[in-house]
């Protein structure tokens, strides 16, 4: 339980920051946008060109009540620039090294363990959300791949029929649950090492962290830390061709505005399943 210990005040303190913030500063920068022709060329749609990875995009998605304010620019450009010298100058060299170092199939095993791990952030939220089928498909999907398949290192559903599959996507987190619910995204933020987030996104984030398992485990700051990135590491290794990242940042003339515009569209269509 150390590891609770340790990181409680400043999860506490970040969501109470957090929630402050979109009392404050939320709706009245909200409002800003929709009037300004500088903000709504900044928020372009060129990012969902730029990446197939959005190219399912509605149109819907392009209206402005869709965009997100962006008051605190400058602090975003520095962690975003930060974050993208990281991702080039250290992680992706590391995923690189560590794939040439450990064939695919066990790099898959992590994987699956770290995704059957984070069921009850999706169970949870699934329930808030309404998505019973989807509560009761990861259910099954985690009984199963906890015990047939070795504490998840086996995804045994996998290409299983399609009942094994809820009717609507499962939910993928707390940001999305607030979203649902009515809540806007208040200001965009980027946060160092995390990427990009907003009011709306970084409250859900907190939450999740106290319903992820690993939060409870006898570590300390270091170890936790350590074990996120080692996870964050091993699915980058397995992304390494057609990354979405790079797709979506490679020629953009404004990599920032690309990310930022990429992942609210993102966030929109998430809310919307």
């Amino acid at each position: 339980m150390r590891i609770v210990e340790e990181i409680d005040r400043w999860l506490l303190a970040c969501l109470l920051v957090a929630i402050l913030l979109v009392g404050v500063v939320g709706t009245s920068f909200a409002s800003d946008i929709g009037d300004d022709p500088v903000q709504l060329a900044q928020f372009s749609g060129r990012a969902a060109e730029e990446s197939a990875d959005f190219d399912d995009f509605d149109d819907e998605y392009a209206d402005s009540e869709n965009l997100v304010a962006d008051p605190l620019k400058y602090w975003n450009m520095t962690w975003f620039y930060l974050n993208d010298g990281l991702y080039h100058g250290f992680f992706k060299p590391v995923a690189k090294g560590y794939a040439w170092a450990v064939p695919p199939q066990p790099r898959i095993w992590v994987r699956n363990f770290f995704t059957n791990m984070l069921f009850p952030v999706r169970f949870i939220n699934n329930i808030l959300t309404g998505k019973l089928d989807a509560a009761y498909m990861e259910t099954s999907k985690f009984v199963v791949n906890t015990s047939i398949g070795f504490l998840g290192f086996g995804d045994v559903t996998a290409g299983r029929p399609r009942n094994w599959e809820p009717e609507r996507p499962t939910a993928d987190g707390m940001g999305q649950t607030l979203g649902k619910a009515g809540m806007g995204h208040g200001i965009y933020l980027v946060w160092p090492f995390v990427g990009p987030s907003s009011i709306r996104e970084s409250v859900g984030w907190v939450s999740d962290a106290y319903m992820d398992p690993l939060t409870y485990g006898d570590l300390s700051f270091i170890e936790f830390g350590a074990i996120r990135v080692y996870k964050n590491v091993n699915t980058l290794s397995l992304q390494l061709k057609g990354n979405e990242y790079e797709a979506l940042t490679e020629g953009a003339i404004d990599k920032y505005a690309a990310v930022r515009d990429a992942y609210i569209r993102y966030r929109a269509k998430k809310v919307e399943e």
